[in-house]
């Protein structure tokens, strides 16, 4: 009788949320020069109030139920073997670098001195891990158009210290997955995928991030789905992910999930370190962890964004395709992008590079954009080199720079998520026309 009473209590809430949404949400009309027009943002509808609401209602706080269903319906759309949460896009970087310095991992652990090929044109938290946990970044140069690693560059930056290649799908653009999977498997590197600007872009056919030994996604209301803040690593590799969970749940040796007790069945019989005999395995760290798991409302929400997905994709690669279009008549002003030879991108943005004999810099055309109320950014930190807090930081680059410091000057991008509309588009490229002119 309980049961069912609180089964009729929700289906009110959920009638509730429907009429909420449609009240507090309603569809605004696009005013040309009043609107603004966004980089980036969340599109959502009713179902993911209810689905949020769902799980608050379950009193089930942490991770639970919503989290294995996002988790698992997420490892079966990108096609991989497990997926585990975590609270960032960052945090899943971190997550994954500290992994690979695990003790079991022997000589191919990463240690501090070591080397990690990436690129400078970049987020600094698909960097920042490598230097937090002691190895060397080794900046190689990216190629424009597709704003990726130059793949014929990255041999050359081998030594004996390298251990690793951690590197991002640049705005949705795979880079060469081909090229660098046989560069590290032939020299016996990690290869890490940063993922969180590329959910749904495929190379020859795969998911990126799916031949790597870990990748990662961002669930901020930036990118492609969102739990709020959130994001995961994803792996075909068992024994990684002991080790990730390890990491990301303390640092503790237990393995139960949450809610559980006594999975191995002999939770006062281990003897580890110098604790003693009996010590509680719940209770018991094997290495230096955190608490980056996210909740289950954020998990719902995903849930409920993952749904939507395929049309999400669908509608950023519409919004580029117009935009590429709209302003094919400027490329002897702008650079346009290209995708990868072999890849189908799901773009998180679209990149521009200004000429230098364009007639108007970066900055003139993005201020122009602005007074429009056209949203902009940067292509992330530009060049870390360049960024202050690199100032102290041990690095090596490799090769020459030339195209890292042109997106450092020249660079930008604006929107293509599904929230900006075809009206959107029309007037973005009728403003880049007056400007351009």
């Amino acid at each position: 009788m309980k049961e069912k009473k609180l089964s009729g209590t929700r289906k009110k809430i959920s009638a509730l949320l429907q009429k909420y949404h449609a009240d507090a949400f309603p569809v605004r009309k696009f005013i040309p020069g009043e609107t603004p027009v966004p980089v980036s943002g969340k599109v959502f509808d009713s179902e993911e109030l209810e689905y949020i609401v769902d799980a608050a209602l379950d009193g089930w706080f942490t991770t639970g139920r919503f989290n294995e269903a996002f988790e698992r319906e997420l490892a079966r759309f990108i096609n991989t073997k497990r997926v585990v949460t975590v609270n960032s896009g960052s945090s899943a970087n971190l997550l994954a670098f500290a992994t690979l310095t695990a003790s079991e991992l022997g000589e191919r652990a990463i240690r501090p001195g070591d080397e990690v090929i990436t690129v400078a044109a970049s987020f600094p938290t698909t960097v920042n891990p490598a230097v937090l946990y002691g190895a060397v970044p080794v900046f190689v140069d990216v190629t424009i158009p597709t704003y990726n690693i130059d793949t014929e560059r990255i041999e050359a930056a081998i030594t004996p210290k390298t251990k690793a290649i951690m590197v991002a799908h640049t705005l949705g653009n795979p880079f060469n997955a081909d090229a660098v999977v046989k560069i590290a498997r032939k020299h016996k590197l990690w290869l890490v995928e940063d993922c969180c600007d590329a959910l749904g872009s495929t190379y020859n056919g795969t998911h990126v991030g799916v031949s790597a030994d870990l990748a990662t996604l961002s669930f901020y209301p930036a990118h492609h789905i969102t739990t709020g803040e959130g994001g995961a690593v994803f792996t075909g590799n068992s024994r990684l992910v002991k080790i990730m969970e390890s990491f990301r749940d303390w640092g503790r040796d237990c393995w139960c999930a949450t809610g559980c007790d006594n999975t191995c069945g002999k939770r006062f019989g281990w003897k580890l370190g110098s604790l003693p005999h009996g010590y509680d395995h719940k209770y018991i760290y094997s290495r230096l962890g955190y608490n980056l798991k996210i909740t289950d409302m954020q998990a719902a929400l995903g849930l409920a964004q993952l749904k939507k997905l395929p049309g999400f994709i669908a509608a950023r690669r519409h919004n580029f395709e117009r935009l590429k279009k709209g302003l094919h008549g400027f490329r002897h002003k702008i650079i346009l992008p290209e995708p990868t030879p072999g890849s189908h991108p799901s773009w998180f943005g679209f990149p521009v590079t200004v000429k230098e004999d364009a007639g108007i810099s970066r900055n003139e055309l993005i201020a122009g954009l602005t007074a429009a109320k056209i949203g902009t950014r940067l292509l992330f930190a530009g060049d870390l080199r360049s960024q202050p807090y690199f100032e102290n930081i041990k690095y090596r680059v490799a090769g020459d720079m030339k195209n890292t410091e042109t997106i450092l000057s020249n660079t930008f991008w604006i929107g293509v998520a599904p929230i900006v509309s075809d009206e959107m588009i029309g007037y973005v490229i009728s403003v880049f026309k007056k400007l351009m002119a």
